[in-house]
C-alpha cells in the first residue's frame, strides 16, 4: 500500500496544526518511509509531526523537490534530530538562488551542500534515482517544450552573473501504487506537462494520481485546458493539489476535468 500524508502546507485540516507557505509530505510505501520536502521552517515541520503523532516515526530518507526555502527550510531542524538521514536531490540543488521581488535576497538552501554532506548521507544526481523500492525521482525534467511554472523574479548565478532561474534542480517523485503510479510534485517549476512527458519516457503504468504543488497560479487558461486534455489522455487520474497550484487553477480544473480534484492541506492523507 502507498499512503501520502501532508505535513506542511498553507492550509491545515486540523486546528492544532500550523499552516505555513511551504510543503512537506510523508510518503509511506511498502519499501519504507520518506519525507518529501521539509516545509519553510523547522518549527512548523516538527510541530506538525508532533501533532500528527509522527515526530518519532521511522523516516528512511528525505527527498528535496528543489532548493527554495519553502521546501527546504525545515531541513536543518530535521537533521538535528535525525543526523544520519540520507538526503536525495538533483545535482543542481546547491546553486545559489535569489528573489528580486523586494530587493535581492537568497531563497536557496540555507545549508551549503558541503555542510549537508558533512552532516548527512547526500545523494545528488541528475539522472532518475531509486530511493526506496517503488519510490524514484524523475531526474532532470527535459526537454521542456510546454510552459514551465516559473517566475521572472527568481534568479540564479551562472558564470558569476545573475540570470533568470531555469529551475534545473526541479524534480518530482514517481511512486509505485498497485498496478499504477502516482506523481508527487513539489512546485513543478519545470511544468506539469513537461514533467508528465519526462515520466512517460521511462514508465508505462497507468497514472493513478497527481499530488502536490503544480505552480499553476499564474497559468493561462489555455495552459490549464491543455493540462486537462493531457490528464484525460492519461485516463483522468485523481488530483490532490496544494501549495503553489493556486485557487483559480484548482477551480478551473475542477470545473473542466472529469477526474477528481481535491485539496491536500496539512493533516490530509490519501492511500492507494
Amino acid at each position: 500500500m502507498l499512503r501520502l500524508r501532508c505535513i506542511v502546507e498553507h492550509g491545515a485540516a486540523l486546528p492544532a496544526l500550523r499552516a505555513e507557505h511551504g510543503l512537506a509530505v510523508l510518503v509511506e510505501a511498502d519499501g519504507g518511509t520518506l519525507l518529501w520536502d521539509t516545509g519553510g521552517s523547522g518549527e512548523t515541520l516538527l510541530h506538525n509531526l508532533e501533532v500528527l503523532g509522527l515526530r518519532r516515526a521511522p523516516i528512511d530518507a528525505v527527498a528535496l523537490s528543489h532548493a527554495h526555502l519553502d521546501h527546504t527550510g525545515g531541513l536543518a531542524a530535521l537533521l538535528k534530530e535525525r543526523p544520519t538521514l540520507p538526503i536525495y536531490a538533483h545535482a543542481e540543488i546547491g546553486r545559489p538562488r535569489f528573489s528580486v521581488r523586494e530587493g535581492l535576497y537568497a531563497v536557496g538552501l540555507a545549508l551549503h551542500v558541503d555542510a549537508l554532506a558533512a552532516h548527512a548521507e547526500l545523494h545528488l544526481a541528475a539522472e532518475p534515482c531509486e530511493i526506496l523500492p517503488g519510490v524514484s525521482t524523475t531526474g532532470t525534467i527535459a526537454p521542456r517544450p510546454y510552459p514551465a511554472g516559473g517566475s521572472p523574479l527568481h534568479e540564479t548565478l551562472q558564470d558569476g552573473c545573475l540570470v533568470t532561474d531555469p529551475y534545473a534542480d526541479d524534480i518530482s517523485l514517481v511512486l509505485s501504487a498497485g498496478e499504477g503510479i502516482v506523481l508527487l510534485c513539489g512546485c513543478c517549476h519545470a511544468g506539469l506537462r513537461n514533467t508528465l512527458a519526462t515520466v512517460r519516457r521511462t514508465r508505462r503504468e497507468p497514472l493513478r494520481a497527481v499530488v502536490g504543488g503544480t505552480h499553476l497560479h499564474d497559468a493561462r487558461t489555455e495552459e490549464l485546458d491543455a493540462i486537462v486534455e493531457a490528464l484525460t489522455r492519461e485516463g483522468s487520474p485523481a488530483l490532490y493539489l496544494n501549495h503553489c497550484t493556486g485557487a483559480r487553477a484548482i477551480a478551473h480544473l475542477a470545473g473542466a476535468y472529469d477526474g477528481r480534484v481535491e485539496p491536500f492541506p496539512a493533516g490530509a492523507a490519501v492511500a492507494f
